[in-house]
């Protein structure tokens, strides 16, 4: 077996939120479309598709683990949200925090999660009193390092030391492939473009973030352009947001990185993603030795939904298989 094939290809329902939300697909059918494509991985949203969250009944979870047995599957991560904004007059305090990230493993460990994604708003001070939690159900706490923030800046660097300096196994990190983004992707581009865009602007904004010309300084020269509208100025602030992070910095992290998001906005009918270097990326966490799941995670439905009928499923086969030609599988 080589390195790269110790990489395992899991999906993230999340991709499948279209289909879900009209009622194209269910629970069930969205792990059965998972289980078409060869993945083994399973990562769910329990706000957005598990009925009666934040509670699990007996039946479901009988239910849920006669799914993973039914389609081949298993439970990988439990993506956690913390609704610090839940009251209109105030945020939680750190014990409410607390109290509802407890709760998320819990019900993480009742379907047999092994991780629990957090995003990048959770304070670290949340984090730290859950280890102790984390620990006792057995799922490890995944920090996911998500745009706009990435490897290097003071957020990641805080959370990082921390990481270190405890020797904790039960927090790590779980990078994003969004932080890759190389070329602004055309899904985005175009809508932009059908939103009212100028297209000669819209492609210069986006030949300036792929030569790496400094995002303010793009958004100062459209700003003063004659011609420029709303939509052009609204593209260059979305520049302002997307990042290219040097994937080898992936090296100087593997022993903490725990899970991998496959961001991806599109992919070609050759098995390519035009906006963030996949086999780049690959081959580095293959030959530092990553282990561990990437689970597709497709987000470029919200950009074409203005004018075709989104197909997520197509779109998460089609990732499924440039992963596997990139693992040798």
């Amino acid at each position: 077996m080589t390195q790269k094939a110790n990489i395992k290809r899991g999906v993230s329902l999340y991709s499948y939120q279209e289909e879900f939300y009209t009622g194209k697909l269910n629970l069930e059918q969205c792990i059965a479309e998972v289980a078409k494509t060869g993945a083994k991985g399973i990562e769910l949203l329990p706000e957005q598709m598990l009925f009666g969250y934040p509670k699990a009944s007996d039946e479901f979870v009988e239910q849920w683990f006669g799914w993973m047995e039914q389609y081949g599957v298993e439970p990988v991560a439990y993506d956690a949200f913390l609704d610090n904004k839940l009251y209109a007059n105030r945020l939680l305090t750190l014990e409410e925090n607390v109290d509802m990230m407890v709760r998320d493993l819990k019900l993480a460990k009742k379907l047999g999660f092994k991780i629990l994604r957090t995003l990048v708003s959770t304070p670290l001070e949340v984090v730290q009193a859950s280890i102790p939690y984390a620990e006792e159900y057995g799922v490890k706490i995944a920090l996911e390092v998500h745009s706009p923030f990435t490897f290097g800046t003071p957020w990641f660097e805080e959370r990082m030391e921390y990481i270190i300096s405890s020797g904790t196994q039960w927090f790590g990190i779980m990078p994003d492939l969004g932080i890759f983004v190389k070329r602004i992707p055309p899904v985005m581009e175009q809508r932009y473009i059908r939103d009212g865009g100028t297209p000669e602007i819209i492609q210069f904004i986006s030949e300036n973030y792929a030569n790496g010309v400094e995002k303010d300084k793009t958004l100062e020269i459209v700003a003063s352009m004659e011609n420029s509208n709303k939509v052009d100025l609204a593209y260059a602030e979305l520049a302002k947001h997307l990042i290219y992070t040097d994937p080898h910095i992936l090296k100087n992290y593997i022993p903490y990185i725990i899970h991998v998001h496959g961001k991806f906005y599109d992919v070609t009918e050759d098995y390519q993603e035009p906006s963030i270097p996949y086999k780049e990326i690959i081959d580095i966490l293959a030959e530092a030795g990553y282990e561990g799941y990437i689970n597709s995670e497709y987000e470029g439905n919200r950009h074409i939904q203005d004018f075709m009928e989104v197909d997520s499923i197509k779109k998460v086969s089609y990732h499924q298989t440039l992963l596997s030609n990139l693992l040798d599988k």
